[in-house]
């Protein structure tokens, strides 16, 4: 991979639309928050997809338990650190610190939501947002993004690929938290939403301090030459 824009977690091609899709998601996260704020019961989208989605037999609920292992501590850390490991054999630094951050910053931040929120399902469990939805949503963000700045790739190529994995991976991870009875489906649409909110912001920021570190390394070897 060649050129600046290559190296770069968020590629400036995918700034300008990017952004407002980050804000109108976390305005998504924070609606939904505080319209099922303390609730314990299934809105009425969640019942209707509830009892389509719920209860899956064989082979899908082992399906649905592999993807389920995959956002637990377990699963997902030797996941991520072989994306690490593959960003880092690709001399793609930036995007090895993106995966750390932006899978991190995902999850944490709906680890924090949750008893801010208040919803809970089966027996008092915070449920809102989920996530197993925003990590899985998350670690495809984080995979995809950088790659949207190769030269030739088009001006439409790079947010539908951005999107599409996004919501492949949001939504196999979703289904299998509904089909487990895990979360209700607005609970996965905030994990989603969550990913979509919180990664691009941590791009933006890893490629600002990066270059700041960069320009003050440059600016110190021109004053030693001289």
């Amino acid at each position: 991979m060649t050129g600046r824009p290559a190296r770069e977690a968020l590629p400036r091609s995918s700034r300008a639309w990017l952004g407002p899709v980050a804000a109108l998601a976390a305005l998504v996260v924070v609606v939904l928050g505080v319209l099922y704020a303390g609730d314990g019961r299934p809105g009425t989208v969640d019942t209707r997809i509830g009892a389509a989605v719920y209860g899956v037999g064989t082979p899908w609920r082992q399906a649905a338990l592999a993807l389920d292992f995959l956002g637990e501590p377990a699963g997902s850390v030797p996941v991520v650190g072989a994306v690490v490991a593959g960003c880092l054999l690709l001399r793609r630094p930036r995007a090895a610190v993106l995966v750390v951050t932006g899978v991190g910053l995902a999850v944490g931040t709906a680890t924090l939501l949750k008893p801010l929120v208040g919803r809970t399902i089966h027996d008092g469990n915070l449920s809102y947002p989920s996530g197993h939805t925003a990590f899985a949503t998350a670690l495809a963000l984080v995979v995809v993004l950088p790659a949207t700045g190769r030269p030739g790739l088009g001006r439409t190529a790079g947010p539908s690929l951005v999107l599409a994995a996004a919501l492949a991976s949001g939504a196999a991870m979703g289904w299998a938290q509904v089909a487990l009875g895990a979360h209700y489906p607005t609970d996965v649409l905030g994990g989603w939403c969550t990913a979509l909110a919180v990664v691009p912001a941590a791009a933006w920021l890893i490629d600002r301090v990066a270059d700041r570190l960069a320009a003050g390394t440059a600016g110190a070897g021109r004053r030693e030459r001289r």
